[in-house]
């Protein structure tokens, strides 16, 4: 019979640290698809984004000088610094209790106006992401992410279509 699981002892086996990122990049995903069909200011992530908003403005009133440039474009130097962490994990825990997974993997985009890309992404805990992005979208800042994901979604669309009707002409010329 295997002994308890002791975390602070685990070993970062590969195939488990797969699973975490193919999480986080379904959950990416799913977000991106998300801000296509929902107006950003329209969006609900979860059932405490208001006291989410309300905490993260506070609690970094930094984020919430207009015109908003450091929730537009992060700076991860800044979010991973001493004090950041610090600042971060106090914020983290206080949601231990209240939001599921909240200190799982996410990947968040830097830069509010790109979508998800290699040098566009970084690796945060769910609160944060529901932070930033809760804020984003509450500020208007996830407009133009909205705009290029419809974009994305109508292009992906069209070129179904067309692979679909190459398909049945084919087929009717067999």
């Amino acid at each position: 019979m295997a002994g308890k699981f002791d975390p602070q002892n685990a070993q970062n086996l590969v195939e488990i640290e797969k699973q975490f990122a193919v999480k986080a990049v379904e959950q990416a995903q799913t977000y991106w698809n998300l801000l296509a069909k929902v107006q950003p200011k329209e969006l609900r992530l979860t059932k405490l984004d208001d006291e989410i908003f309300q905490h993260t403005m506070e609690a970094f009133p930094e984020l919430a000088k207009e015109p908003y440039e450091n929730l537009t474009k992060l700076d991860e130097e800044w979010m991973k610094s001493a004090e950041g962490k610090e600042r971060w994990r106090k914020f983290i825990m206080s949601y231990e209790k209240k939001v599921k997974d909240h200190n799982f993997g996410s990947l968040i985009r830097m830069n509010a106006r790109d979508e998800y890309a290699e040098k566009n992404t970084i690796f945060v805990t769910r609160i944060q992401f529901y932070a930033i992005e809760i804020s984003r979208n509450r500020l208007g800042l996830n407009d133009k992410a909205h705009e290029m994901a419809k974009e994305e979604v109508e292009k992906e669309r069209l070129q179904k279509e067309q692979e679909d009707a190459k398909k049945k002409k084919k087929k009717a010329s067999s």
